[in-house]
């Protein structure tokens, strides 16, 4: 039997880095509804592999890793419905986040160019805005920097294309 890991640490983990889950909800989901069901996802599969995660990288690094993970697989399995655990076992200390409405109506303009892309794309994008280095990234992603550079270089000429076809009203 594996020892329970520290409730109150993941929480506090998962709090602190909430921000960057949302980011990954956003860009990989439509509707509020999507984005509350990957969320709670992302949280079951980091609470699941929170007692392997053993500091090797940072925690940050880690939790992309899983969180991007989780929404490329659910993406990829397009299941509509929500994947249960045992709730008692479940932390529900996780607070809310608090959105500056005129702030995410700029933003989902951004995800709307961005969701145009592939799920590779958009999580090398996530990553990018989250000024994650290329060190970084392929700890996260697994593709080598030199790779990441050259679709880093590709996928902003394929945004400058996509937000002018947005401006000029095309997309």
């Amino acid at each position: 039997m594996q020892p329970r890991p520290d409730q109150d640490e993941f929480i506090a983990l998962v709090n602190q880095h909430k921000a960057m889950l949302y980011k990954v909800c956003n860009m990989y989901c439509d509707t509020e509804f999507s984005k509350q069901d990957l969320f709670q996802e992302i949280v079951i599969q980091l609470w699941k592999a929170y007692p392997r995660f053993r500091g090797d990288s940072k925690f940050s690094t880690w939790l992309y890793r899983i969180a991007l993970n989780t929404a490329i697989s659910d993406l990829r399995k397009q299941k509509n419905h929500i994947r249960s655990m045992e709730p008692e076992r479940l932390p529900t200390e996780i607070q809310d986040i608090q959105y500056n409405t005129e702030r995410e109506e700029q933003l989902q303009a951004l995800y709307k160019a961005i969701n145009e892309l592939t799920e590779v794309e958009k999580a090398i994008v996530m990553l990018y805005l989250e000024d994650k280095s290329y060190d970084e990234m392929e700890d996260i992603l697994g593709i080598n920097q030199n790779n990441l550079r050259v679709k880093m270089n590709r996928i902003k000429e394929k945004l400058r294309k996509l937000t002018k076809a947005v401006e000029h009203g095309v997309g």
